[in-house]
């Protein structure tokens, strides 16, 4: 296996892909469905360098940490690959944070980045660690309550990230893939395995950098079937 540090060898990923915007926001209160809803989804790009620490970018937080947030979905990425395909499926102009991401990154694919694969950005050093599984306030930022299924049913996920090293991230800034494992259980995979297809359980439990949750969740389903 590669070492942590060492570039992917033969790699065209790492000469073009970039982070085109850093997306940031503070909970705020709105009113959906009838119901007063507190979410952080709002992203919007800020300037500069921004510093990427602890579980969270700079001026970036989420309203509730039991189901958003923490240590292995510290960051959040989505693809410009698959913003193209949403703006042809949704016939909307789609911008960088629309989706609730931190890093808006183009020429790579973050839906099926594998699981523990690391990247370089800025001076920051980040690990795919999951999949994000939709909830309804997907929804309430794209104002349409039946989008969270139809965004599950697309398997274009985007990656949450962990922080293995902190530092500042700027929109401009080249994202070099410089760790990928020799599994190819991606976070789309997972996805899969979560919404549509269980068969696909046993194939997560072989990947060693899968997280300790999603490993307990798997036996969980895998134990249920059986019983």
């Amino acid at each position: 296996m590669q070492s942590s540090l060492e570039p992917v060898s033969g790699s065209s990923v790492a000469a073009r892909a970039r982070l085109v915007s850093v997306n940031v926001a503070q909970p705020r209160t709105v009113v959906w469905l009838g119901q007063e809803v507190t979410s952080g989804i709002w992203k919007l790009p800020v300037t500069g360098r921004v510093a990427v620490r602890g579980v969270n970018l700079d001026g970036d937080d989420q309203a509730d940490r039991r189901f958003h947030g923490g240590p292995d979905k510290a960051v959040y990425a989505y693809s410009m690959e698959d913003y193209r395909f949403w703006q042809d499926e949704l016939g909307i102009a789609i911008e960088p944070g629309r989706f609730g991401e931190n890093l808006t990154i183009d020429g790579l694919d973050a839906s099926h980045a594998r699981i523990g694969e690391r990247w370089q950005i800025g001076s920051v050093l980040l690990e795919v660690r999951q999949p994000r599984i939709p909830c309804y306030k997907l929804g309430m930022r794209v104002q349409d309550p039946a989008f969270p299924r139809h965004f599950a049913a697309a398997e274009r996920p985007g990656a949450y990230l962990r922080i293995l090293r902190e530092g500042t991230v700027a929109a401009g800034d080249p994202v070099e893939v410089v760790f990928r494992p020799v599994h190819e259980v991606d976070v789309a995979f997972v996805a899969r395995a979560y919404h549509t297809d269980r068969a696909l359980l046993p194939r997560l439990l072989e990947v060693p950098e899968l997280t300790e949750s999603w490993r307990e969740w798997a036996e969980r389903m895998l134990s249920a079937s059986i019983a």
